[in-house]
């Protein structure tokens, strides 16, 4: 486990001691992206179990795809610093080297070319990993001629301002639907139906926090560990871990508002909309502390100044839509589903 090297650092070896000798002279651009435990950073010795080993992307223009794809597939070694160069990946074997063209596959792993702009619905269509895999991982040469990979990646960092508003208010939203159910539901003698809709809350307070220090909330494997690295989640991931513990709906609701109240801090210093109280509040006579969520997604779509995006029904991109992998993770579905559902034009 000690002598674990993290797959981006593999990879960058790879391409820059074996890859790079096998294409001189061919403008290309070449990166670790894409799907992968790597491209994230993170992967551990147990990553490299499946799916796992030296890998490059080349990127060159489509006409010159086939050549130079025989030419690297002819010149790899059969292992590169102990691992071999071609190795099961995603249910297929084949080479840790894939060369494509830069519109192919970012339409393929994004469902659009951003170099050919990016519209409403290409953003909330895009599933947050697919973006994700997209803006992580490294670029270790950048030589594509009319428009280097950086600059697409850069495009795709974050959210125009008005976007970003509307997800955060779609998320707030998603908390105020259920923030009174863990102390209902408890109230009752139903603490196992608390629980259940306590961690479900947990779960949206957390992809809330990353969106308001603007990172994509990966899938749920990688979530919790996304959120430890974000600065100053330390207290946040105290209160939540309490609300998750707890044993009662009263200590559930503590950890909860605890967490509630962190967010609301951070919202109003991210200022994207007026300042708002960031103290719990009973939810009317019952005894159930809630933040009111509704609050928050209301001031961010008062802010909204785009018609487009003020006009859509609060209910989100296709990661709030949706956590069927099936459709996340297939463009084409995430895509008509978004369409259908905000009223956009595919």
């Amino acid at each position: 486990m000690s002598d674990f090297v993290p797959g981006i650092e593999l990879s960058r070896a790879f391409y820059r001691e074996v890859v790079a000798p096998l294409v001189p002279g061919v403008a290309h651009s070449a990166a670790l992206v894409g799907p992968g435990s790597e491209v994230l950073a993170f992967d551990t010795a147990r990553s490299a179990d499946h799916d796992w080993g030296p890998r490059v992307l080349v990127f060159v223009p489509a006409g010159a795809v086939a050549e130079v794809r025989a030419k690297v597939v002819a010149g790899l070694p059969e292992r590169f610093r102990g691992f071999p160069t071609v190795f099961g990946y995603h249910g297929q074997v084949g080479p840790g080297v894939t060369v494509t063209e830069v519109g192919a596959w970012l339409a393929g792993q994004l469902g659009f070319d951003p170099r050919e702009g990016v519209s409403l619905l290409d953003w909330l269509s895009a599933s947050w990993q697919s973006l994700a895999e997209v803006t992580c991982g490294e670029v270790f040469h950048d030589g594509l001629d009319g428009g280097g990979l950086e600059a697409v990646r850069q495009a795709l960092r974050w959210y125009p301002e008005d976007v970003w508003r509307y997800v955060l208010a779609c998320q707030w939203r998603r908390i105020a639907q259920e923030e009174p159910f863990p102390g209902r539901s408890g109230e009752v003698g139903d603490e196992l139906g608390s629980a259940v809709v306590g961690a479900r809350l947990t779960r949206e307070v957390m992809r809330l926090a990353l969106l308001l220090r603007r990172r994509y909330p990966p899938y749920a494997k990688w979530l919790g560990s996304a959120l430890v690295r974000m600065p100053g989640s330390t207290e946040l991931g105290e209160s939540l871990g309490a609300a998750l513990a707890a044993r009662s709906w009263r200590d559930r609701q503590e950890g909860l508002s605890a967490a509630y109240a962190r967010l609301a801090a951070l919202q109003n210093r991210v200022a994207l909309a007026e300042r708002l109280d960031e103290r719990v509040r009973g939810f009317y006579d019952r005894p159930f502390q809630v933040i009111g969520g509704d609050r928050f997604a209301e001031a961010l779509m008062s802010s909204v100044s785009d018609p487009v995006i003020r006009g859509l029904p609060v209910v989100g991109c296709v990661d709030q839509l949706s956590d069927s992998v099936d459709l996340l993770m297939a463009p084409g579905r995430a895509r008509a589903v978004t369409a259908a559902v905000l009223g956009l034009g595919t």
